[in-house]
């Protein structure tokens, strides 16, 4: 009888002891769910931005976002962190600007979702050009992008002449995450150049027998010359044919190009600048230039490897942004009495 009753008092211990567990791990359960589920904002301004520099722990990672009071736990985050998933953390700048839970945080930190600047380089960009832009988005300074652009290494195989990147910096719209460094952004923009010219250019500057410099360089002198597009293979004609025929190019950009690079230009070309002694001053030296005077776009590099097949020889700007093309130096004349006086 007390055996009997012994055991239905354990039985009853038991059955407690089990009720106990499964009412702590239902609590457990809910707090790690709350944890883990429940959006958080402990910081009090609208946004706040977390660097994670390449290499950082995940335990120092959730240590970060603690203190910018993004995570309430930074135990929980790394726990969490290595309990699921198992890809990488990746390294940046995050902005956060909303209550989120801790899975919506380490969602972001795997997907590389970070801050990014967006900057668009037009077409005929040259590098000052290009350093000052940048400079005001605050992506680079511009004595840092000018130190990295004068490298030319990364172009080195296919201009082994070149002596900087000018030309080799594609104009696009980039996104930039606001910690990358100017040779980082050098070497974006010229792979985005070598895929362009692998893809479309390449085969074709091997049939001209050009090099890559002189279709380059042809391509920023049509760029300067006109923003109107169906005028691209127009001026390229006109330079095909001087080159042909030994005639100097006559073209006003270098000269500004060459000013520039001895002084401050002004905006205007004054008579004296056309006596410049510079090789870029295609007024005196016949002949390309010694390398690209600007960053061209897709549409003059084809222009320079697809001139119009017309014998201009000469071309006037109209004052609209288009211009009067000619084949003797007398219909020029014409054109340059109607048009500049």
């Amino acid at each position: 009888m007390i055996g009997r009753r012994w055991r239905r008092g354990l039985a009853v211990i038991g059955l407690v002891g089990l009720a106990g567990a499964a009412l702590v791990a239902s609590s457990l359960w809910r707090w790690w769910s709350f944890q883990v589920s429940t959006p958080y904002r402990g910081y009090l301004e609208p946004m706040v931005t977390v660097h994670i520099p390449e290499g950082t722990s995940v335990r120092r990672i959730g240590v970060l976002l603690e203190e910018a009071r993004v995570v309430r736990s930074a135990q929980i985050f790394t726990v969490y962190a290595r309990l699921t998933d198992g890809s990488p953390l990746q390294a940046g700048v995050y902005r956060f600007d909303k209550a989120e839970s801790l899975e919506e945080v380490i969602r972001k930190l795997r997907r590389g979702e970070t801050l990014q600047v967006r900057v668009t380089i037009p077409e005929g960009s040259d590098l000052v050009q290009i350093a000052v832009i940048l400079a005001k988005e605050r992506v680079a300074q511009i004595e840092d992008f000018m130190e990295a652009a004068a490298n030319p290494e990364e172009i080195r195989d296919l201009d082994p002449q070149a002596t900087d990147l000018e030309g080799y910096l594609f104009p696009d719209t980039y996104f930039f995450p606001p910690d990358v460094s100017a040779p980082q952004i050098v070497r974006r923009m010229v792979a985005n150049f070598r895929r362009h010219w692998k893809e479309r250019f390449e085969r074709r500057t091997f049939e001209t027998g050009w090099t890559v410099r002189e279709v380059v360089t042809l391509a920023s002198l049509i760029e300067k010359e006109t923003g109107v597009p169906h005028e691209r293979p127009l001026v390229s004609a006109v330079f095909h044919n001087r080159l042909r025929m030994g005639m100097p190019l006559m073209c006003d950009p270098t000269v500004i190009y060459a000013v520039a690079l001895e002084r401050e230009f002004d905006g205007i070309i004054h008579r004296s600048d056309l006596e410049i002694d510079s090789p870029y001053n295609t007024y005196r030296y016949p002949g390309l230039p010694p390398g690209p005077i600007a960053n061209p776009g897709l549409a003059s590099i084809e222009a320079a490897l697809e001139p119009a097949d017309v014998d201009y020889l000469y071309f006037v700007a109209r004052g609209d942004g288009g211009h009067v093309f000619s084949r003797t130096y007398a219909e020029h004349a014409r054109a340059v009495q109607r048009y500049r006086n």
